[in-house]
């Protein structure tokens, strides 16, 4: 009975039932997948960039809506330059708003150059914000010393020795150096001898010293080159002559303060002279 329902293969080849696929066709219907997909994922890529290069194009098209200035402040609180200062020295390299403008016509690194050319400022970022605003952020130059020169010329250095002028906004409450100053140059730093590279290097001892820093207030020259400190406390002037064995000096003194001046008063003395090897000679009032 089993035997009369067995078909040979070549009956059903000739009644017309379908081959078997072969090894070859499942590999043909294999890569031809695998083509499609690849296919697919190209023109979905294309689509993709498109979408991106038109947001693009668009987002540049569109016009700034606002221009906002963040300055960091001094470490007082205080600032030497204000937003308004900045919008004139953009209005005066530009001559006109940046507020309304198309973005693709905001050229970002030049008012950033413009801005850095500015002696009040230190550095400045600007960039473009995802609300079509223009933000800049600006970092402020701070002083440590100011110097009224011979000349009576006045003007504030920063850390790195950068000359600023005076602000229209604020007197910055710091070290300052009077007397027998020659005028600044460029680059006094780089020369050793020079009175005012001196001058400053003398200051940066005072101000990095966590003693000195909030007790001198004044450093005066006079016409022998020698340098006279005056504290801010008491009447008294330090008498520290020439700009020599500038640590030991200091040394003395701290050493003086500390053990004279703290049990006498502050009031006792009227001079104390640094200016011999070793020595510290005061003078009563």
């Amino acid at each position: 009975m089993q035997n009369k329902w067995r078909i040979r293969e070549d009956q059903v080849l000739e009644e017309g039932f379908p081959e078997k696929p072969t090894a070859d066709g499942k590999m043909q219907q294999k890569e031809v997948l695998i083509w499609l997909r690849r296919v697919v994922w190209i023109v979905l890529f294309f689509i993709i960039v498109a979408l991106i290069f038109t947001m693009v194009e668009k987002k540049k098209q569109s016009r700034t809506i606002d221009v906002v200035v963040h300055i960091q402040p001094l470490p007082d609180g205080n600032d030497l330059i204000t937003k308004g200062d900045v919008f004139a020295i953009l209005d005066k390299s530009f001559g006109y708003s940046m507020e309304g403008l198309p973005q693709n016509a905001v050229n970002v690194e030049r008012m950033e150059r413009v801005l850095k050319e500015d002696p009040f400022i230190l550095d400045a970022e600007v960039y473009l914000g995802a609300d079509n605003s223009v933000q800049i952020e600006i970092d402020q130059r701070i002083p440590i010393l100011r110097v009224i020169d011979k000349m009576e010329l006045s003007y504030y250095l920063d850390k790195e020795g950068n000359q600023l002028p005076l602000s229209r906004h604020f007197t910055a409450r710091v070290l300052t150096a009077t007397g027998n100053i020659p005028p600044h140059i460029p680059a006094f730093t780089d020369r050793k001898d020079h009175p005012l590279n001196q001058l400053f290097d003398l200051s940066k001892k005072v101000l990095t010293d966590e003693f000195f820093r909030p007790l001198i207030e004044q450093i005066y020259i006079n016409n022998k080159r020698e340098y006279i400190l005056i504290p801010k406390i008491g009447e008294q002037r330090i008498l520290f002559g020439k700009f020599e064995a500038i640590d030991e000096k200091l040394g003395n003194l701290r050493i003086f303060y500390q053990k004279a001046i703290l049990n006498e008063g502050w009031r006792k003395y009227k001079t104390i002279d640094l200016r011999y090897k070793d020595q510290v000679i005061a003078e009563k009032v």
